[in-house]
Formats: structure tokens, C-alpha cells, sequence
């Protein structure tokens, strides 16, 4: 068994990325694939959490501009990462992996509350957690509680995937041939370049609280898995002494 070097891990999974192929709704066997990269990430003692997005259900943003009411966008998108921990949550068990799903929205039937405290528990259990409902509050993205959450648990990485980008580029590579792949970057050049990391204020909270973050592509072959044993994928976001500055 490989030396893993990220003990406790948080995975910031994007709505998108539970889509496949499709521009809307759920890809099963998508899912599948990722709940098998996360058993065999776990088969290796490492504790997992995992915050996923909704925007493979619903936009807030395309919401607004259409004229709804920002806060009520926002607690419609969090509803949305309810549905994906949920399906995810089924997917996970049905691999074996032994799996809560705990939402900052009061929805007892579904989930359990957020309990910082018996998500830590859960995961010296061994168990899978999920975190659905973003952190809770409107204006806050699945970015923010991805970061937060992180924090909370004590998690030794921010783990973010990308689909079908390797890392952090210096303008969109699908646009622009000439963009430049960042290896390694400090929190303060991604925001003073506006790099698209994640949004300011998570990056700020990654940035204040020396929380590293490695930026990947989660269709690449054993992707998190070598993303936990410290290999060479993706861009590594840290502080100048944690890069090596």
C-alpha cells in the first residue's frame, strides 16, 4: 500500500461533473465511476468528505438574470446539492462505501444536520461524509462551503476538480492555445492575477487559514488517488513557504 500524503481530504465535486456527457441532470454511470475513485481512495485509510454542487440541476446565476430574487436563486441551488449528495450518497453505498450525508439546510427526513463535531466522528469511523446545502446562507457558492468546510473537519487539502482542465492556466486554454499551465502558484498570485481558481472569498478563507489546494482533472486515470499520494497532477495552490517560494 502506497504512503499517502494527504490523510484527511476534502473533495469539492462540481454539479457539472456529475452530468457526463450531458448538459443537464445526472450521468449514473459518471457517478459510478467517481464513487469508485473514492472507495479505492478510502480502501487506502483515507478519511474523505466531500462537497458537491448543483449545477447540474439549477443556475442561480442564469436565475437571477432571468429575474428571480438572488436569495431565493441561492436557496434553490443549495436544494440542488441536496439531490446530487443524495444520488451520490446511494452510489457510494451501493460500492460498499459507508457514506452520511449531512445538510447545513434543516431537512431531517433526507440528511442529518451539520454537526461539525459528528462529521469529524463519522469520518474517524471511516465513513464517508457528504456536505449538501452549501453553508447554508444565500450569496455563499459551493466553492465557500467547500473551503469552510475544509477548514472545519481539520482537512489536510482542498481537493477541486475541473472537468476536462488539468490544473490552472493563465487565461482559458480551450480559447486561448498560448495559455500558460501552472505547476505550482501562491494563493496571493492567483488572486492578484484573477486566476479562476475557485471565488475570492473561499480562495481568501484557503489563503488565511493555510489551507492548500490542488486544482485538477477529475476524468484523468486514478486522478485522486495520486492527487492523495502527492504526485504530480493538476496545480498545487499554497503559501510561499508551502511552495517552496
Amino acid at each position: 500500500m502506497p504512503e499517502v500524503k494527504y490523510k484527511r481530504v476534502l473533495l469539492k465535486l462540481s454539479g457539472e461533473a456529475l452530468s457526463g456527457n450531458h448538459r443537464f441532470g445526472i450521468s449514473t454511470p459518471t457517478l459510478t465511476g467517481i464513487a469508485r475513485q473514492i472507495k479505492d481512495v478510502v480502501d487506502m485509510g483515507v478519511s474523505v468528505a466531500i462537497v458537491v454542487g448543483g449545477g447540474n440541476i439549477w443556475r442561480g446565476a442564469k436565475a437571477e438574470a432571468d429575474g428571480m430574487e438572488r436569495v431565493t436563486a441561492d436557496y434553490a441551488g443549495m436544494l440542488a446539492t441536496l439531490i446530487n449528495a443524495l444520488a451520490l450518497q446511494d452510489i457510494l453505498e451501493r460500492e460498499g462505501v459507508d457514506t452520511r450525508t449531512q445538510s447545513a439546510l434543516e431537512i431531517k427526513q433526507v440528511a442529518e444536520p451539520f454537526i461539525r463535531r459528528r462529521a469529524i466522528r463519522h469520518l474517524e469511523k471511516g465513513r464517508v461524509v457528504i456536505f449538501a446545502g452549501g453553508t447554508g446562507n444565500p450569496y455563499m457558492t459551493a466553492d465557500t462551503a467547500g473551503a469552510l468546510r475544509a477548514i472545519e473537519i481539520g482537512a489536510d487539502v482542498l481537493l477541486m476538480t475541473k472537468n476536462n482542465v488539468d490544473g490552472i492556466y493563465s487565461a482559458d486554454p480551450k480559447k486561448d492555445p498560448t495559455a500558460k499551465k501552472f505547476d505550482r502558484i501562491t494563493y496571493l498570485e492567483a488572486l492578484n492575477k484573477r486566476l479562476k481558481v475557485m471565488d475570492v472569498t473561499a480562495l481568501s478563507l484557503c489563503l488565511d487559514n493555510k489551507l492548500p489546494i490542488i486544482v485538477f482533472d477529475l476524468e484523468a486515470h486514478n486522478s485522486i488517488q495520486k492527487a492523495v499520494l502527492g504526485e504530480q497532477i493538476g496545480t498545487l495552490v499554497s503559501s510561499e513557504e508551502q511552495n517552496g517560494h
